[in-house]
């Protein structure tokens, strides 16, 4: 019985490693601004981490029988404060490339007072696949961002300033576009403002106090333009962590801008079910977004 669960324990293993294909740094070169942590990042609960100072992608690629060209940068929540990188990252890449869609988990750096790190490294990771893309067998027009919780609220925040890319630019990934091409939002949160806001990832990203120029410019909400890309919104009626109002708001300013948007609101699932099942019609959300991407023609 012990040798039968050795070899288990050692399918298992080997099926992971086989899983992930790639472990990059976002910045190889050393990035061009710091956030500032000296502390050791760690490791709890798992595989949830905090003092993150260095930012990576973990790429998890499907056979190449399964493949479809589409790809998902996946950032995981934490109020910006930690990141929980199993079920909102690692559990949600591995079940995309068993369906065909390489899932790349962004383990990104945290602000620690400098607001503008994430969504820096956000905007690196999709030039990055973008740059790959070729020799990872995506196409390039089928990049996608997603985001849960705080998570979302950064994939929001990518998917609303983006730019194509520095032509002159003497690194070749940053001639490459960051916009995504479709955004995963999950509870997310989206706005900075006192009303519905969540305050902690507030806090978190842009300090304590009034800087009402920093709320703006991080209440997604206020910079939809026809520009954003088309995005598939997940909410549960019961999240007493993030209002729903977070996404109706985003999603009324996406359909004030004429962009094609999909939101499905669940009656129970609590804030930051990810992955896990609950044995509520909420688990559906994953076939649900596959479903979706085949509408809007980027997987068949």
């Amino acid at each position: 019985m012990k040798k039968i669960s050795f070899l288990i324990i050692l399918m298992i293993i080997a099926n992971t490693m086989m899983a992930q294909n790639y472990t990059l740094k976002v910045w190889p070169n050393g990035a061009p601004d710091s956030n500032g942590c000296t502390q050791p990042e760690e490791k709890y609960d798992g595989v949830r981490v905090r003092y993150v100072s260095e930012a990576e992608m973990y790429v998890f690629l499907p056979s190449k029988d399964k493949n479809s060209g589409a790809a998902v940068v996946i950032c995981p929540g934490g109020g910006y404060a930690i990141e929980a990188m199993d079920h909102e990252g690692y559990d949600m890449a591995r079940w995309l490339s068993e369906r065909g869609v390489a899932g790349i988990v962004l383990k990104y750096r945290l602000p620690y007072g400098h607001h503008q790190i994430p969504s820096g490294d956000a905007r690196r990771a999709i030039r990055t696949v973008r740059a790959n893309a070729e020799k990872w067998g995506i196409d390039p027009d089928k990049i996608g961002l997603a985001g849960s919780s705080a998570g979302g609220h950064l994939a929001a925040t990518a998917g609303t300033r983006f730019d194509k890319g520095n032509p002159m630019a003497a690194d070749p990934i940053e001639r490459m576009s960051c916009r995504p091409d479709f955004l995963l939002l999950l509870y997310p949160v989206i706005t900075f403002n006192e009303e519905f806001g969540h305050m902690g990832s507030r806090k978190n990203l842009i300090g304590d106090g009034n800087n009402w120029e920093l709320v703006k410019q991080y209440s997604n909400e206020l910079h939809v333009t026809p520009e954003t890309p088309p995005t598939f919104l997940i909410l549960p009626d019961d999240d007493k962590t993030v209002p729903p109002r977070n996404s109706v708001e985003f999603y009324l300013a996406l359909k004030k801008n004429g962009v094609p948007a999909e939101m499905h609101i669940f009656q129970q699932g609590g804030h930051g079910f990810g992955m896990n099942r609950k044995n509520l019609p909420v688990d559906q959300w994953p076939e649900l977004f596959l479903h979706w991407l085949k509408a809007i023609n980027l997987i068949s």
